[in-house]
């Protein structure tokens, strides 16, 4: 099971590494998102706030592609992922977040963008300890479409399974008996 999220979640990252290393240098600047949270499987619902201070570099795809493609276990991912240095946070209005690990974008179909942020995601004490099977799943997963107008939405998956669409090569969430949280009304505008 281990193998072939890793090599689900390689073949998704090598995709997207490819496509948006042909992307104009000019989409680099810092940003900051907000976004409405509708979390289903729970009930709640709140804001979350995402700033990318830079976008991720060719030397950091090329690093995470290279754990990616390795013949290690997760165990690389999730240390290469670690090891990465800060591109933002995100947050909630009243926590101080933590930290993102790889930003990559590339142009839309309809003239906006698509976004795609990773992180290895928080883990309790409690799920250090009793390893339930989400412990196989450390990263945190946020995609956003954001249109020309700076408006859009997205999806914000944790301890989820990850996979891509054949046709449209865009990394999407696999497992949906675990719903993703889905953002809303999401705003993009220049990091202040």
């Amino acid at each position: 099971m281990k193998h072939a999220v890793h090599a689900t979640l390689a073949l998704i990252l090598l995709t997207f590494v490819l496509v948006t290393s042909a992307v104009s240098q000019t989409m680099g600047e810092a940003e900051q998102f907000s976004a409405g949270a509708i979390d289903m499987n729970h009930g709640r619902a709140g804001q979350v706030l995402i700033n990318v201070d830079r976008w991720s570099t060719a030397a950091d795809r090329e690093k995470l592609v290279g754990s990616l493609m390795s013949e290690g276990s997760s165990d690389d991912l999730l240390k290469a992922v670690q090891d990465g240095k800060s591109v933002g946070r995100i947050r909630t209005p009243d926590s101080i977040g933590y930290d993102l690990k790889y930003a990559q974008q590339r142009p839309g179909k309809d003239g906006g963008r698509d976004i795609v942020l990773v992180t290895d995601r928080p883990i309790s004490f409690w799920e250090a300890v009793n390893r339930p099977r989400s412990i196989d799943y450390p990263f945190t997963l946020i995609q956003l479409h954001i249109k020309a107008d700076g408006t859009g939405e997205g999806k914000l998956a944790l301890a989820t399974k990850i996979t891509t669409d054949p046709d449209t090569k865009m990394i999407e969430i696999e497992d949906y008996a675990h719903q993703p949280i889905s953002l809303v009304d999401v705003k993009a505008e220049p990091k202040k």
